[in-house]
């Protein structure tokens, strides 16, 4: 049965939240407020916060200076992924992954379909892995982030998550670099 081995110990990741918008500021950004409050909730750090426009280059700029800092492990994005023209958030961050996540997309429009209906084909969440970092592409609405952390990531980013979760492997994803990742999380 899946869920929280209290024998084991929580280790606290370090998170950076990147908001995709042309029109939300810090004020007004009510996604990103609720992926930082569940992050602080949690027991997380949050290691970063920004807001950039729909544009490649920004995100790209933004999350490439995220994934090459050792002391960020995971980042996660909201907004940018619909269909639109201006919707570029997988195009921009697709071709850094190392490895694709293909699952969280599958479960992301699961637990979406379970509260939205077919309107969870309007989204292209996506996810993976690019220099040792964890990053996960969210739809720009408040509920899909809350679905997001509350359904998928508060689990797998929790050490203590069985059967199993992305922390106890978050130390080898760079075997090849031997960087050093959520120290304390090798099981």
């Amino acid at each position: 049965m899946p869920g929280i081995d209290e024998t084991r110990p929580f280790v606290a990741l370090k998170i950076a939240v990147l908001t995709v918008s042309d029109s939300r500021d810090l004020a007004s950004d009510k996604s990103g407020a609720t992926l930082t409050e569940r992050i602080a909730g949690a027991g997380h750090v949050l290691a970063a916060r920004d807001i950039v426009p729909d544009e490649v280059e920004h995100i790209r700029e933004v999350v490439k200076d995220w994934i090459s800092n050792p002391a960020i492990d995971v980042v996660i994005t909201t907004g940018g992924t619909g269909f639109t023209g201006r919707d570029v958030t997988p195009e921009a961050l697709e071709p850094l992954f190392e490895k694709r996540m293909e699952g969280f997309s599958t479960v992301f429009h699961m637990i979406s379909h379970a509260k939205i209906g077919t309107s969870t084909l309007q989204s292209r969440a996506t996810a993976g892995v690019a220099n040792s970092t964890y990053i996960f592409c969210l739809p720009g609405s408040p509920g899909a982030c809350r679905d997001g952390w509350d359904e998928i990531l508060a689990n797998q980013l929790d050490l203590r998550y069985r059967p199993c979760n992305f922390v106890e492997i978050l130390p080898r994803l760079d075997e090849h670099l031997k960087r050093e990742k959520a120290k304390g999380a090798v099981v």
